[in-house]
C-alpha cells in the first residue's frame, strides 16, 4: 500500500467477499496475473492475500463465516479515515447506518462497516502507524 492510500477519505483495500475462494484464485490469477498467499480473517477463517509480482494488490475471503447471510459475494472497498470510531458517529449524525461497529484487525488496523442513506455499504479504517497493509 502506498502511503497516499493511508490519506483521510482515500480508497486504500480491497477485498473479495465469495463463496468459493479456490475459484476465485483461479479466475483471477489467471485474469491478471496475481499470485496468493494465505492468512487468516479476524475469525479464524482462510484469507486470500492477492500479489501482482510483490506488491500486494487485494484480499479474498469466504463469506460463510465471515459477513453476514445477506451480504451478497462482491467486491469489498474499504475508505481510509483518520479515526474510525469518529467517523462511525459522524455516519449516524448524517442518518446513515453503522452495520459492524468499530472492530479490530490484528496489526492492521480499526474497521468498520456502513451504509449510506441510500443503503449502500462501505468499509472505513483507520490503519495502525506500522499496519501491515
Amino acid at each position: 500500500m502506498n502511503e497516499s492510500s493511508k490519506e483521510h477519505g482515500s480508497f486504500s483495500w480491497n477485498e473479495l467477499i465469495t463463496t468459493d475462494l479456490e475459484s476465485a484464485k483461479e479466475f483471477y490469477g489467471e485474469l491478471l496475473g496475481w499470485t496468493f498467499t494465505e492468512t487468516k480473517t479476524i475469525y479464524g477463517n482462510p484469507y486470500l492475500v492477492a500479489l501482482k509480482g510483490e506488491t500486494v494488490v487485494s484480499g479474498m475471503m469466504l463469506k460463510k463465516g465471515n459477513v453476514p447471510d445477506d451480504v451478497e459475494p462482491c467486491w469489498d472497498p474499504y475508505v481510509t479515515v483518520r479515526d474510525v470510531d469518529a467517523s462511525a458517529k459522524q455516519v449516524e449524525e448524517l442518518g446513515g447506518e453503522v452495520v459492524l461497529p468499530p472492530t479490530e484487525i490484528p496489526h492492521v488496523g480499526r474497521f468498520c462497516v456502513i451504509r449510506d442513506r441510500q443503503g449502500v455499504s462501505l468499509n472505513l479504517i483507520t490503519y495502525f502507524e506500522n499496519s501491515e497493509k
